[in-house]
């Protein structure tokens, strides 16, 4: 379905299911370069278990409109504005990667919106590596080569999916360089510049740290730091899942969203 914020065209996936604004309302944010087909099965799972779910293509991503924005700061107004157009007077956030930030600066900056939130694939600080911010900076292949390599754990390398014929690392690889010049870039520097330390401080509501025992990206240790600043956190690592965790574990993703939400 689609929703206009900011005079702009934002497209979100809804699991399967009619939005229904009376219902619980789940609110899905996917990673830098990414949109919402990463969500396609924790989307559609939550949505057929009385909840109304939006899986949201961030500006310039998907079939948003853009331009993309250049901070997590401004990403997070916008979440918020989007709840707005939405009709949604509170809803659960759910976030990977980049999303989880967004997600964290929503729930600082409008404290009374945010039920819960669900923070995938997070640390106190993603710093990215310099010669991927080049290489996303100049629209280079080898940058989506870079980010699936780094985000998939062993399964994603070497196989193991359940469905026959899936190639992990090659979808996400597809799924990046679908993304427009320059929103790649601008979501990388977005997340090198934001510290989670100040937005930890006021969020006031329940929040889940799932994290992959083999995440390179966001190393489970490094979130140790923000699961001290949330107030109310509850923290779980999933053994043998990398970052991509909702495509290389999507059962105990899944089953720690249910639990949560």
């Amino acid at each position: 379905m689609h929703f206009q914020v900011d005079d702009k065209s934002v497209f979100a996936a809804t699991g399967g299911r009619q939005f229904e604004s009376g219902q619980p309302a789940v609110v899905m944010l996917h990673g830098a370069g990414m949109d919402h087909i990463v969500w396609a099965l924790p989307a559609r799972s939550l949505a057929h278990r009385g909840r109304s779910v939006l899986a949201i293509d961030l500006p310039g991503h998907g079939r948003s409109e853009g331009p993309a924005l250049p901070s997590i700061a401004m990403m997070a107004s916008w979440v918020i504005r989007l709840l707005d157009a939405a009709r949604i007077q509170q809803a659960s956030l759910v976030g990977h990667s980049m999303g989880s930030l967004i997600s964290l600066e929503a729930a600082a900056q409008a404290p009374a919106r945010i039920r819960r939130v669900a923070l995938l694939g997070v640390a106190a600080r993603m710093p990215v590596h310099p010669d991927l911010l080049k290489a996303a900076a100049e629209d280079q292949p080898h940058a989506a080569d870079l980010i699936a390599s780094w985000a998939h754990g062993p399964a994603g390398h070497f196989g193991g999916n359940p469905a026959p014929g899936v190639w992990r690392m090659g979808g996400a690889q597809r799924l990046l360089n679908q993304t427009e010049p320059g929103v790649m870039a601008s979501d990388l520097v977005a997340c090198d510049a934001y510290d989670t330390a100040a937005s930890a401080a006021r969020v006031k509501c329940p929040s889940l740290l799932l994290l992959g025992a083999l995440d390179r990206m966001t190393p489970a240790a490094k979130a140790k730091v923000l699961a001290t600043a949330l107030p109310d956190c509850r923290t779980m690592v999933i053994p043998g899942a990398g970052h991509m965790m909702m495509s290389e574990t999507p059962d105990a993703v899944i089953d720690a969203l249910l639990d949560f939400i």
